[in-house]
């Protein structure tokens, strides 16, 4: 299956932190889900996929090629959002986007204006006015307006109200029905990528933790709830994440056939969402209340 993004045992060293080592792909005509606590690393994981950081050690490849060399030519064919304001406060939106669309050879006027009329936003409105949904959906406007092969973003549902939200994961999915469109999707939201991903990518204190379709999660994991006695120093060695409370527990198996042979009879046995398999995934066994 072809890989649209490829990062090779990439590193990087920020004082305390450090990315180790991280090779994983991104493949194509597929919505993949990039989740992680604050802190993980997946900001730094997406500028290096822009060219805004360098790694340290290892190679960032896009359309399978080194975006150190073909960062001009791969960026023609990137929409990118991110949670950050780019765009210069002084300006409209109309005369913002005169200045932007000039570096993309696929710029399509037409399909921007659909879209600025979509998201409901004045192209005579100066960027500080817009509100921190506006100017996320303007950045949106500008992401898909330019015939973008991958569409990379980092937090792009921060800030929208619920309603458009539901519409931007639907226009998403829409996006890649032609199999050759691909997006990379970086959120705390996991509920939004429960909805539309496909895969899901999660990046631990730097560290990969799994990069898996997100349906084979479901035969992987299992959470289990119970009482405290099904808990010996054996049993405790099974969880990646254990929750106990004065009456009972809850934890997260990643063996799911054994887990569900050994306590099916015993505790109720379900499905975790993303956000469970993230949660005690980080906090691991030392969490008690």
């Amino acid at each position: 299956m072809k890989e649209v993004i490829q990062l090779d045992q990439i590193s990087k060293k920020y004082g305390h932190f450090s990315l180790c080592e991280l090779t994983f792909g991104i493949k194509e005509g597929y919505i993949t889900g990039l989740i992680g606590p604050n802190g993980a690393g997946k900001t730094t994981l997406i500028k290096m996929m822009m060219g805004m950081v360098f790694p340290d050690h290892g190679s960032v490849k896009i359309f399978d090629q080194e975006m150190s060399i073909h960062e001009a030519e791969n960026k023609d064919r990137i929409g990118y959002v991110s949670d950050e304001n780019y765009f210069y406060d002084q300006l409209t939106i109309d005369q913002m986007s005169k200045i932007i669309a000039p570096f993309y050879s696929r710029w399509d006027q037409e399909t921007y204006r659909k879209y600025i009329e979509m998201f409901k936003l004045s192209p005579r409105k100066k960027i500080k006015e817009l509100s921190k949904g506006m100017k996320m959906k303007y950045s949106l406007a500008i992401a898909l307006s330019h015939g973008a092969d991958l569409l990379i973003m980092d937090e792009p549902t921060a800030g929208l109200d619920p309603i458009f939200r539901r519409e931007l994961l639907d226009l998403l999915s829409e996006h890649i029905q032609d199999e050759k469109k691909s997006i990379l999707f970086s959120t705390h939201n996991t509920t939004d990528l429960d909805r539309i991903a496909d895969y899901i990518v999660f990046v631990n204190e730097g560290h990969l933790v799994f990069n898996e379709m997100k349906e084979s999660l479901a035969n992987k994991y299992m959470l289990v709830k119970g009482n405290k006695e099904l808990l010996d120093r054996d049993v405790r060695k099974w969880f990646i994440g254990l929750r106990e409370t004065e009456v009972g527990f809850e934890g997260l198996l990643n063996n799911r056939s054994e887990g569900e042979h050994f306590f099916r009879d015993h505790a109720i046995c379900e499905t975790p969402t993303l956000e469970e398999i993230m949660y005690f995934t980080v906090k691991g066994n030392a969490l008690y209340v």
